[in-house]
């Protein structure tokens, strides 16, 4: 008995041992998980980001489906969708059709087709064809309004504040972008120009996504350099302009 109980102590004993192990090696390796993950997010907090970006690029692009287009999550709507812009592009531009003359086509060949489907159904003795009603509804109707009247305004107050000489960054920015405008508008027409931005906006962000690191490496050391350049420029040229009134003078 007394040998059996001695074995018996002994075993609890490298039991015991061997749960405490366990346990204080759980909670080191727990520990040294949470000090990982920190570091991690403390890492990710000093990569720089382009135009000073928190949020992932899915976000940026306002979420939900359109952001899911343009970053080809769901690649057959997307490839659909690009195949579309590409075949109008080539209708209007390389073929020279025209728009009016493509509606009236299509309009007339849909109705052609119904109109023999209806009465052909007579003489097959089938149902006719169910077509649906269609109706645009009234609250899109109001938010996409609403959402066009707010981004002109905005347009229009911007104009406004640059045109009073509050901010001349953002004059130049503005000046220069207009600019860019003005010379491509010269060397395509508006369906070209359109096409090309659509493209842009089908190929860029998903491209950024996937190499958004060294994007952003790059980008910073741009940025570094441009902030240089115009540094130097705001010393011996724009701070020598005299700028408009204040809006604070304004108000007094």
């Amino acid at each position: 008995m007394t040998e059996q109980h001695k074995e018996e102590s002994v075993l609890e004993k490298i039991s015991d041992k061997f749960h405490g192990r366990g346990g204080s090696s759980s909670s080191s390796s727990s520990d040294s998980d949470d000090e990982r993950s920190s570091a991690a997010a403390a890492v990710k907090a000093k990569i720089y980001r382009l135009f000073g970006r928190e949020k992932p690029v899915h976000s940026v692009l306002g979420g939900g489906k359109p952001a899911d287009l343009f970053l080809w999550r769901n690649k057959r709507i997307s490839g659909g969708v690009l195949a579309g812009a590409t075949a109008i592009w080539l209708l209007f531009e390389v073929m020279d059709y025209h728009l009016l003359t493509l509606l009236c086509h299509c309009l007339i060949l849909t109705l052609a087709i119904l109109f023999l489907w209806s009465n052909a159904t007579t003489f097959i003795n089938k149902s006719p064809p169910d077509i649906p009603e269609v109706k645009i509804p009234e609250d899109l109707a109001v938010n996409v309004a609403r959402s066009l009247r707010y981004e002109i305004n905005r347009g229009f107050a911007t104009l406004r504040d640059i045109g009073q000489g509050h901010d001349l960054k953002k004059f130049l920015i503005v000046i220069a972008g207009l600019w860019i405008l003005s010379v491509l508008g010269s060397c395509c027409n508006f369906l070209t120009l359109s096409y090309i931005v659509f493209m842009v906006l089908y190929t860029v962000p998903v491209l950024y996504e996937k190499y958004e690191d060294k994007v952003d490496a790059f980008g910073e050391k741009a940025m570094v350099e441009l902030k240089k350049y115009y540094a130097i420029f705001d010393e011996k040229c724009l701070s020598k302009i005299p700028k408009g009134p204040s809006k604070d003078k304004k108000q007094h």
